[in-house]
């Protein structure tokens, strides 16, 4: 599939009852970016996410992507249903009209995403009765499955150990690289750590504003924030 941008956003207003959680937000993110969204809890970060995947309706401004274009948001706490690891990702896969599977088919195509992320052996064990680090797994396969060209991630490694959290970046790392396929990853983090070994671009969001969107070396770059965002550059000061 040939397009200019992966997803873009023009002017994007969210509101949560009262309470304007975006404000003003554009951006255009092309096809195999791998692109962080960071800020202090209550800045937007979800939310954008959210929107972007089509959870969320602004109320103003516009959302454009390829009538194609196929993607998959995984969440800080997957929902898992009381059911097999490989049923919770072949159910999904069945029941989503789109991909046209029929059942057996749905049943190998979760094989071979459960297998992508190391959990064969686990296939038939309840979801449910993983541990943290593999239940993100399982989120993991379950997006995998689709066959996404764009992946949100909300905080995907915020409550994992060490070692879970490097197995889920190294999940992410082998999605945004896999196949010859320019695939794009986006996803909310406080980890800056793991937005330096990531990210190929940074955007800081707080108060529901974009205030910084810079190449990851430069967002990095003490000296080169301070100039761009000041309140970027205090966060990342803040947070080291």
């Amino acid at each position: 599939m040939t397009v200019c941008s992966a997803l873009q956003l023009r002017d994007v207003a969210v509101l949560l009852g009262a309470v304007q959680a975006l404000q003003q937000i554009s951006l255009d993110v092309q096809p195999g970016e791998r692109v962080a969204l960071v800020g202090a809890n209550g800045s937007g970060k979800s939310t954008l996410l959210r929107t972007m995947h089509g959870l969320l309706q602004p109320v103003q401004g516009c959302i454009e992507r390829h009538p194609t274009l196929r993607q998959a948001m995984l969440f800080q706490r997957p929902h898992l249903l009381r059911m097999s690891s490989l049923h919770n990702v072949a159910i999904g896969l069945w029941l989503d009209r789109s991909l046209g599977l029929g059942w057996g088919q749905a049943k190998a195509r979760a094989t071979q995403a459960l297998q992508r992320v190391g959990l064969s052996e686990l296939a038939h064990h309840g979801g449910r009765q993983l541990s943290g680090g593999q239940q993100q797994r399982l989120a993991m396969a379950r997006a995998w499955g689709r066959m996404p060209d764009v992946l949100l991630l909300d905080e995907p490694t915020a409550s994992l150990d060490p070692h879970a959290k490097r197995e889920i970046e190294t999940l992410m790392a082998d999605f945004a690289s896999g196949e010859g396929h320019a695939r794009t990853l986006i996803w909310a983090s406080h980890n800056l750590g793991q937005v330096k070994r990531l990210a190929t671009r940074v955007m800081y969001l707080e108060g529901g504003r974009l205030l910084a969107d810079l190449p990851v070396a430069d967002f990095f770059n003490a000296a080169v924030l301070a100039q761009h965002s000041p309140p970027a550059h205090a966060f990342v000061q803040g947070e080291q």
